[in-house]
Parts: C-alpha cells; sequence; structure tokens
C-alpha cells in the first residue's frame, strides 16, 4: 500500500503548535527536492505513506498519530506556543522541535512522578521583578549554591542535583553537528518547574544560562531565550524581566566577590583593565572573564571603548583557538589517527533518574521504556538500581 487516509485536522493541528503555514510546510518538503509537492499531494485526506514519513521527519509523531481519527484541540497544557505568543527568539524550526519536544518530556515527567507517588511541589518561593535581584540571590544562594570547585563540568552538575533537591528539574540536550534544524536557543523554562538547557562549548555559559533561566521559575515567567546578555549591548537590549534575570545569575555565582567588583577603581590600559583580578574571580566564582567585564561596563566601571577593546581581545583569542582546534583535527584526520572524544551525553537530573527508576521497581514502566529514559543499554540496568 503506497496512500493511507489520514486526520488532516492534526496535521493543522501541528502547523499551529509550530506557527507554520501551509506554504511554510510545504517550503520545507521541497527542499532539495527536484518533482515539488503539490498542497493537495500534501494536505489531503489520501496521501502517500512516503510524503506522510517526510512529514514526519519534522514533527516526529509517529505515523500512528495522522491516522487517529481522534481530533485535537488547542490547549494550553500541551505547548507553551499555545500560552504564549512572543519570546526573547526568534525561534528556527529546529529550536521549535526542541522546545516541543522537552514540553512532552515534562507531560510526560509529570505523569510518572504521580504514578510513582513522587512529590514535586514547589518548595522555593516566588518573586516579583520589583524584588530586588540582588537580595533575591542572596537568599537563594543559601538553598542552591553547591560546594565550589573549578571542575566546570562538576559544578554544573551539582547545581543541577541541588536544583532536584528542591523539586525543580533540569533537561540538557546536545546538539550534534550534522543535523539539520538547528535550534537557536540557549535555554527556556516551562511552568512550572522544568528547565532545559542547551550544551555549550563552554560549561561556563551554560551555568550562567541555568541560573539565568532559574530567575525565569523564582518570577514563575515562561520564556525562551536564544541571547542571554552576556555582551553589554545584548543586555542593554533586554527588557526589564530579562535583565532582572541576569542581575539575578551574576548575584548568585559572584556572591561576595560582588563586593570586590563593585570596589574597583576605573578599569583601563593604565591599571590593565584589572585583567589579573578579574581572572582571578572568574576561576573562584565560574563566571566567565568576559561576563565579568560586562558586569563592569554595567557599573560603568569600565568605559565603552575599553570595553570593546577587551571584547574585541577575547574575541581574538577564541578565533584563535577554535582555528587551533581545528588544525588538530585536520592532522589527526591526515595522519588517519581516531579521536579519543566520545559521543557526549545530556546531564541526568537526579530527579529524573529516581523518577524513572521509581516508575520501572513499580512496574509503570518496562524495560525498553527504562532504558530509553536513561539512554542505556539493557545489561547496565543493574548499574541504576543500586
Amino acid at each position: 500500500m503506497t496512500y493511507t487516509d489520514i486526520n488532516i485536522n492534526r496535521l493543522t493541528h501541528l502547523l499551529k503548535l509550530y506557527g507554520l503555514s501551509k506554504d511554510d510546510l510545504l517550503h520545507n518538503l521541497n527542499k532539495d527536492r527536484k518533482k515539488v509537492l503539490s498542497e493537495n499531494e500534501v494536505f489531503g485526506n489520501n496521501i502517500k505513506i512516503s510524503v506522510l514519513k517526510k512529514i514526519d521527519e519534522l514533527f516526529k509523531k509517529g505515523l500512528s498519530y495522522y491516522i487517529d481519527p481522534k481530533d485535537l484541540k488547542e490547549a494550553k497544557e500541551e505547548s507553551i506556543f499555545f500560552r504564549k505568543d512572543k519570546f526573547n527568539a526568534e525561534l528556527s524550526f529546529g529550536a521549535k522541535q526542541i522546545v516541543t519536544h522537552f514540553e512532552e518530556e515534562k507531560i510526560a515527567f509529570s505523569a510518572l512522578s504521580k504514578l510513582a507517588d513522587f512529590k514535586t511541589e514547589r518548595t522555593l518561593p516566588s518573586y516579583k521583578v520589583t524584588n530586588s535581584p540582588k537580595k533575591v540571590a542572596e537568599e537563594i544562594r543559601k538553598v542552591l549554591y553547591p560546594n565550589f570547585t573549578t571542575d566546570r563540568k562538576a559544578f554544573l552538575k551539582s547545581l543541577i542535583g541541588k536544583f532536584a533537591e528542591n523539586n525543580i528539574i533540569v533537561f540538557e540536550f546536545i546538539e550534534t553537528w550534522n543535523k539539520k534544524e538547528k535550534a537557536n536557543i540557549n535555554g527556556f523554562y516551562l511552568s512550572t518547574n522544568v528547565i532545559v538547557l542547551k550544551r555549550q562549548k563552554s560549561y561556563r555559559r551554560e551555568t550562567f544560562t541555568l541560573i539565568h533561566e532559574l530567575g525565569h521559575y523564582l518570577l514563575n515567567v515562561e520564556e525562551i531565550d536564544e541571547k542571554i546578555g552576556d555582551d553589554f549591548s545584548n543586555y542593554e537590549s533586554l527588557d526589564k524581566i530579562e535583565k532582572w534575570c541576569n542581575d539575578f545569575a551574576y548575584y548568585f555565582l559572584a556572591g561576595d566577590f560582588d563586593k570586590t567588583i563593585s570596589q574597583l577603581e576605573k578599569a583601563s590600559a593604565k591599571n590593565d583593565y584589572h585583567h589579573e583580578i578579574v581572572k582571578q574571580i572568574s576561576e573562584q566564582t565560574n563566571l566567565s572573564e568576559f561576563a565579568l567585564f560586562t558586569r563592569l561596563r554595567i557599573n560603568d566601571t569600565i568605559s565603552f571603548n575599553d570595553y570593546q577593546t577587551v571584547k574585541e581581545d577575547f574575541e581574538k583569542q577564541y578565533r584563535e583557538n577554535e582555528e587551533r582546534l581545528r588544525k588538530e583535527r585536520e592532522k589527526e584526520k591526515e595522519e588517519g589517527r581516531k579521536s579519543n572524544a566520545r559521543a557526549s551525553k545530556p546531564i541526568l537530573s537526579p530527579l529524573y533518574v529516581n523518577t524513572v527508576q521509581s516508575a520501572f521497581i513499580e512496574g509503570i514502566i518496562g524495560e525498553t521504556e527504562f532504558c530509553r529514559r536513561l539512554n542505556i543499554k539493557p545489561e547496565k540496568i543493574e548499574n541504576y538500581l543500586k
């Protein structure tokens, strides 16, 4: 059978969810096709299975989704895209795929938590944008700040563990280099207790993003973020909620070192822009040096021109490092050497792991689902049940 009947209303529902028109979908499907698909070939009640598979490569719902005769209604519980119209990013299709995926993960996690009798009620207070981000950071640090380590990945994992202790679940996703639809986002917060992070080259930047999204959780304002405002010009363009979250993230990570930052004299070439002090504080807070220079600019402790000079120097160092790594990879390839790098796995929240473990032990989910959710092989199951 090459054709199948579908419930066209379900496809229409997906277009509304993703904010796409029929033309948008046709354009996406016809990329790199010699013979383009017509509207009738895509939006009829009877469709080629090969075309339906192409559609599902975008939406990843499974073919049975489109065949189900039950119509769907727009529901705020289903997606942030039905709860909110505008976001702090012009979302790419890849970004919408990621957000939709984790919205579904959130719903599934909530269901598993209830069935496994796991408590996920909010334990932290809510705040308003009129509250001082510095004072809020001082309060929340007492609860969520882990033992400090200069191992940046370990520090991030410790933070995620602290969040789990307070019923905030953090999902991390890794975008592979060959992914067709790229996600132009760094992180987002989904009510009531879900934060999603994109794995980044810099764990410091990812940590800052995590605390920024924690700010959204504390304000209980859902958002999808592309630019977190680590650059001064980006910071200046943020609205009051985004600035609040950025300021909160800075004060949370800086802690008592903010006193040192706020007491510095004007940075200039004469004092080498306080590079040595900034570097030391960066090592002791896991705030990037550039983020600290941006804070100096926010505090007007460095002029705009001097800030630009420092920024250009950091950008030059970054380009040189990227070029060095590129040449190393090329040399490895030419010499036929295999890279020792292993495929990265997302950091898993202890709250998520414990819930999935409990659901498996209680017989709520089977072995296949257990392995899929924890991304493990069946022979490794015992290691996750100790």
